[in-house]
């Protein structure tokens, strides 16, 4: 820890350099972690704290993808094989139709928790009578941000125990929201104090963004996915319903495909994962899409959750990347991002039900992962690396121990 004392301090390098040293890395291993490719490493120092280089993910693009009549090319960022081809292939089953999406208007909710009040009675009164002054100082707070349409919409006041919760809606139009936020919530913090007479504590936006939902919905024919693909999603669905522990891996699947899309475009993952399982769990756990049949017996699906995203702000505008995957995508809105986010999420809760409940997950997920095999024993090149897979899916055995058997052999040929 001496050796680390200042480290903040020190230039990207000079920090890369001392972990290099302490760590025992190669010239090679130190070289890889710089590689910071199109983020410049002067630009991630700024971006987040005691930066040494970048890590990086495969980053994909999910075809296939008509959303209310509009074709979509869906970036997706994740190292998990398998899910970009699950969601490709799941929505090329819903056409020519596609998907049939919409989202809220983006309204974020913060909180402000007011403790030791002497008189909880008395204060929400003063706080309903001094209404139009908070607004007032509220609006003042997000002055420069007004001509985005971004402005304070009103608030209201929760009782709970012993103390008041001064929760405002704020519209926060392409924007995450969560720094207008919080700054809004800490402009009119000292006046709440006042007119409560109690002290302010936590001044911060809710991730459960319950006015910020976006939803989806497709329908897969029988005549294209089968008779038994439908009844197996249909089973896999209600086991889902049942079993929270089912339910845990199945909501997984819908936000494996939703944080690849929000990690390409340089969005708040994190939020969007707390806020999806929170709203899950608001009357119970429970999975975030819903399956039946329809009266022609072809399946129904569609989802509904909070997703914050956004197209403008944060690391949307600092990362080169991301402004290039929104670019791609051909979103114009934080809206339809969240609507492109959550049809790939319902696509891939698809597919992995209908690979669940008939041929098994296994299958199409170990052909994908055999390249990655072949790349943990040793193969070096796009020759080796594919023979060595194909290798592996013909024979049906994707151990280590026989990857490492077919690239010996290859060799020596």
């Amino acid at each position: 820890m001496e050796e680390l004392s200042g480290f903040y301090k020190l230039s990207a390098e000079e920090r890369l350099k001392k972990i290099k040293k302490i760590a025992n890395l190669t010239d090679d291993e130190a070289q890889i972690i710089s590689d910071t490719g199109a983020l410049k490493l002067e630009l991630a120092d700024r971006m987040v704290e005691n930066v040494i280089g970048a890590i990086h993910l495969p980053l994909g693009i999910a075809t296939n993808f008509v959303i209310n009549g509009k074709e979509f090319l869906i970036p997706m960022a994740l190292e998990e094989p398998s899910v970009i081809a699950a969601a490709c292939k799941a929505a090329k089953q819903t056409l020519p139709q596609g998907f049939k999406a919409d989202a809220d208007s983006p309204v974020m909710i913060g909180q402000i928790q007011v403790v030791d009040i002497p008189d909880i009675g008395r204060a929400k009164k003063e706080l309903e009578q001094k209404r139009s002054e908070i607004m007032k100082l509220a609006e003042k707070c997000l002055e420069p941000h007004a001509k985005w349409g971004i402005k304070p919409l009103g608030f209201n006041v929760r009782e709970l125990s012993d103390m008041l919760l001064v929760e405002f809606d704020v519209n926060v139009s392409d924007a995450m929201g969560a720094n207008m936020v919080n700054s809004t919530l800490e402009g009119v913090a000292p006046a709440i104090e006042e007119y409560t007479g109690g002290k302010v504590r936590l001044r911060i936006l809710t991730n459960l963004a319950v006015k910020r939902k976006a939803r989806a919905t497709a329908v897969w024919k029988k005549e294209v996915v089968g008779e038994d693909v439908i009844a197996g999603v249909l089973d896999g669905y209600k086991l889902a319903k049942s079993d929270i522990y089912r339910c845990a891996t199945h909501n997984k699947g819908i936000m494996n495909g939703i944080d690849a899309v929000m990690l390409a475009t340089g969005n708040d993952w994190r939020a969007v994962e707390a806020g999806a399982h929170a709203f899950a769990a608001m009357n119970g756990y429970k999975p975030l899409t819903h399956y039946e049949k329809n009266k022609n017996g072809d399946l129904v699906g569609t989802i509904e959750m909070p997703l914050v995203s956004a197209t403008v702000g944060g690391a949307v505008n600092t990362s080169p990347t991301a402004k290039i995957t929104l670019k791609i995508s051909g979103v114009k809105s934080s809206a339809e991002l969240a609507m492109a986010a959550v049809c790939v999420g319902l696509a891939n809760n698809f597919a992995a039900l209908a690979a669940l409940s008939t041929v098994g997950i296994q299958k199409g997920h170990m052909k994908l992962h055999a390249k990655n095999i072949a790349v943990l024993v040793g193969a070096k090149t796009p020759e080796e690396i594919d023979a060595v897979a194909n290798e592996l899916d013909k024979l049906n055995d994707f151990s280590s121990e026989n990857a490492k058997k077919i690239l010996d052999r290859l060799r020596v040929a």
